[in-house]
């Protein structure tokens, strides 16, 4: 059986001392000196042989195109200017191992099944992965590298998680986090998890000419920030945090981060807020459980649906259907009135 086209890649040839790359076109086989030995210049020079060749080829049936060339032309192009560019990238590099080799015309339910089955993770995790794949055919179509758009089939989209955090265990952890070994800005970002509901990007992006303490207000949104359905919003500082963050302005920089680490923006707090769990004794939390437990607390504590919705920047309807249960008026009224006799009403025996 013939191997598969692989497409345009490095080779080192010892004879040559350089990188040369190396490619398949009409059954044969052809090559291009890098005309360098240097690891990264040739990866350039490889990307730029691709963005040239792509652009002389024209629109291509799916047939005809390999995945990888799709993915890692998304990448390049539409990455930068994502909100998460590194998630972008795990997500290329877990897609890339399965479907090397393959076109794009590969693509159906049922190699979508196998690459789930084969990744092993999480419904969630593969539903994200196989949503990158679709957005990358997807872009490639529409700038006219596929004659043909072609579907990915993605998991179903698995229930929203439950876990929050009690009173009590959000003052475990914050307690945890004050220790010797964590640094200053761990128990700030918690404190603004929990009162302001926010993901962790929008917390660790935050600079301090978008807090407005005097007002109290802060803005999440960033100027030139691509919108997304993860909308930011302005919010009201809620009380508890104000003392908090003034203490922190005093330790920063009229520009700067309100979370940083040395004056520098902190690239990830996954690590640290795990350790401060362990040491909590708390477990199945993750950064994302603040905004879970803001939003939770907030219908606990009996607020309108519509002011908790426009706090948290969500929809009302994503905030009924996920933590609308926590709310005491829940299904209270047909609780109440399943077992009464309807009135008005004759009964015939």
């Amino acid at each position: 059986m013939a191997r598969r086209n692989q497409g345009p890649r490095l080779r080192w040839l010892d004879k040559r001392g350089c990188f040369y790359i190396v490619w398949t076109e009409r059954g044969r086989s052809r090559e291009r000196s890098t005309g360098t030995a240097d690891g990264k210049q040739a990866q350039i020079a490889l990307a730029e042989f691709i963005q040239q060749r792509d652009r002389r080829s024209g629109p291509r049936d799916p047939s005809k195109i390999l995945v990888t060339d799709i993915l890692n032309e998304y990448q390049r192009q539409r990455g930068p200017k994502l909100e998460a560019p590194a998630r972008i990238a795990y997500a290329v590099l877990a897609l890339t191992d399965f479907w090397e080799g393959n076109t794009v015309a590969d693509v159906n339910p049922q190699t979508c099944g196998r690459y789930a089955e084969k990744r092993g993770r999480s419904a969630g995790t593969v539903r994200r992965e196989l949503g990158v794949l679709r957005a990358a055919i997807q872009y490639a179509y529409k700038n006219g590298r596929l004659t043909r758009p072609v579907t990915v089939e993605l998991p179903e989209r698995p229930e929203p998680r439950d876990r929050w955090l009690t009173r009590i265990e959000a003052a475990r952890l914050i307690r945890a986090a004050r220790t010797p070994q964590a640094r200053l800005y761990l128990p700030l970002f918690i404190l603004m998890g929990l009162y302001t509901g926010r993901r962790k990007q929008a917390i660790l992006g935050l600079r301090w000419p978008q807090v407005d303490l005097n007002a109290q207000t802060i803005n999440f949104e960033v100027a030139g920030r691509r919108r997304t359905n993860k909308k930011r919003g302005i919010i009201k500082i809620p009380p508890r945090l104000v003392p908090h963050l003034r203490r922190a302005k005093k330790r920063g920089t009229d520009l700067g981060y309100v979370l940083h680490d040395h004056g520098e923006r902190i690239g990830d707090i996954k690590k640290g807020f795990a350790a401060a769990c362990k040491r909590a004794g708390i477990e199945g939390a993750s950064p994302h459980t603040l905004k879970h437990t803001a939003a939770t607390w907030l219908m606990q504590a009996g607020t309108d649906p519509w002011q908790a919705a426009g706090f948290l920047s969500t929809s009302l309807e994503t905030l009924l259907r996920v933590y609308g249960h926590h709310h005491p008026d829940y299904q209270q009224e047909a609780a109440q009135n399943i077992g009464r006799r309807p009135q008005n009403v004759r009964v015939i025996a």
